[in-house]
């Protein structure tokens, strides 16, 4: 990820400049990245992105051609917006902060920091922008094909989303975020190079129609790549298309091949797809799969599941790579805390008329507890005040909900030392690795987090210290704004 210094927004570098121009660029800060509401009306999220924001810190530099962009930048007044002296400072900047975070395929929810990051003031200001940008997109389509992979039971799911996909880079993201939510492959060629998912593919509506005939185009095909026949029935007529796939099949028989299977396209895909599984047995294709694609979604896979639609495989595209329903997750990166050089941190709080929007002072972590049937609820702490022994976690929403967490229960600290002082600390795992966590971490969740309408509330929750910190900030911060009016 060279040369993505300028990746960032306008305002990160005015504030910085600020900060700069004000003699701060010693103070330290500390800024959490979170999402305040699940995506997709769900109950949780799936934490994606974590590798391409450790290759952007790790490469984070300004270099001479960055500084000369940034030279002819103008102001108001015509003049130039930054002086030559602060382009010399950030041509100078080198990364040096402290970084921890969430690992990938874990499950988190909301105002949990999936993110932390303390240092130098200026550079922790200048890494929001991208660091919301490649954590926000990732989390939400690792979650978004987590729900379809949960919808199919058990049968693979395969991402066909690179020609409706938002770009280069957004079909690159979401072809690596649809396989840690669990899709078995790809169609996307380039993905499967970069990043070792396994790709495939059958053929489009194209090959059928450049040949005269529908059988054809289907004996062509299996002589040109009998090992892997995967027939798209549906140009013509669905049904009388399985049947010419069927013989086709039993000239791959006649040749010690095998066919793999049909697809349909289009229709009604419970009716057809019963119909033909009838076909294709009839014809002594018991283990044919039949593939379906079709804009199809973890409610409409729900749907024809319940309809006992004979579907092996699903192919999904548009939906999942484009996060249909909900095109962005709507993270946020807040400062926290604050210290000027040699003094102590201060808690900083945003305060909002959305409870929602007001921020979570101190230098936070999340801790897990879990039982024998899995996670039981998060906490989230005060690194500066670490709670006490079997500490109470407070719902921030509704004081009354309480909940005593004992230390005698298995417990984990989340967030993960990821950079010291700038230098990496943390060995990202292999792609398949962080799958397979994404897979255990699902399981580990009460079945009633993970449905599709109207999910449990996993309970997530403030220690009681913390809680009442942020309630004395907002209430002092409240106390001066009313003195003022």
């Amino acid at each position: 990820m060279n040369g993505l210094a300028l990746l960032t927004d306008l305002y990160q570098l005015t504030m910085a400049y600020g900060y700069w121009k004000s003699g701060m660029t010693k103070h330290e800060g500390v800024f959490h990245l979170h999402f305040r509401k699940n995506p997709f009306q769900g109950g949780y999220a799936l934490a994606c992105g974590l590798e391409a924001a450790v290759e952007y810190l790790k490469a984070f530099r300004f270099d001479a051609s960055d500084l000369e962009y940034l030279a002819t930048i103008r102001g108001n007044d015509d003049k130039p917006l930054f002086e030559k002296a602060f382009l010399d400072y950030l041509g100078k900047l080198e990364f040096a902060c402290d970084v921890d975070a969430i690992e990938e395929g874990r499950l988190v929810f909301p105002h949990e920091p999936l993110l932390r990051i303390q240092g130098p003031l200026v550079e922790c200001q200048l890494l929001e922008t991208p660091l919301l940008n490649l954590l926000n997109f990732n989390t939400l389509i690792a979650t978004k094909s987590a729900r379809m992979n949960l919808a199919a039971h058990g049968a693979p799911v395969v991402e066909f989303g690179l020609r409706r996909a938002q770009g280069v880079d957004g079909a690159l993201t979401a072809s690596r975020a649809a396989y840690v939510g669990g899709c078995a492959a790809t169609s996307n060629v380039l993905a499967g190079k970069r990043y070792g998912i396994p790709v495939k593919g059958t053929h489009a509506h194209s090959w059928v129609m450049s040949f005269d005939d529908e059988l054809e185009s289907f004996m062509t095909y299996a002589k040109a790549l009998p090992n892997n026949c995967v027939f798209l029935v549906d140009t013509y007529d669905t049904l009388e298309g399985v049947k010419k796939a069927c013989e086709a099949g039993k000239w791959l028989k006649s040749q010690g091949r095998s066919m793999v299977g049909v697809r349909l396209d289009s229709g009604d895909l419970a009716y057809l797809s019963i119909e033909a599984r009838k076909i294709l047995d009839a014809a002594g294709f018991k283990d044919a799969k039949i593939f379906a694609t079709n804009d199809l979604d973890e409610h409409l896979i729900a749907s024809l599941r319940e309809q006992g639609a004979q579907i092996a495989v699903w192919g999904v595209g548009t939906k999942l790579v484009t996060a249909h329903d909900q095109p962005a997750l709507g993270g946020v990166y807040k400062l926290s805390a604050i210290r000027a050089p040699g003094g102590p941190w201060r808690h900083r709080i945003k305060l909002s008329e959305q409870a929602a929007k007001v921020s979570i002072p101190g230098v936070l972590q999340v801790r897990r507890y879990a039982g024998a049937g899995g996670a039981i609820a998060d906490m989230i702490f005060d690194s500066l005040n670490p709670p006490g022994a079997d500490p109470v976690m407070v719902d921030p929403f509704d004081p009354t909900r309480r909940m005593r967490l004992h230390d005698s229960s298995s417990h984990e600290d989340l967030l993960v030392p990821v950079f010291r002082k700038g230098r990496l600390v943390y060995a990202p795992p292999k792609l398949d690795g962080i799958r397979a966590r994404a897979q255990k971490e699902l399981a580990s969740f009460h079945e009633g987090v993970k449905r599709l309408v109207n999910p449990h509330r996993y309970p997530v929750g403030l220690e009681q210290g913390l809680y009442d910190l942020k309630n004395r900030l907002a209430l002092e911060k409240r106390g001066v704004a009313e003195a003022k009016a």
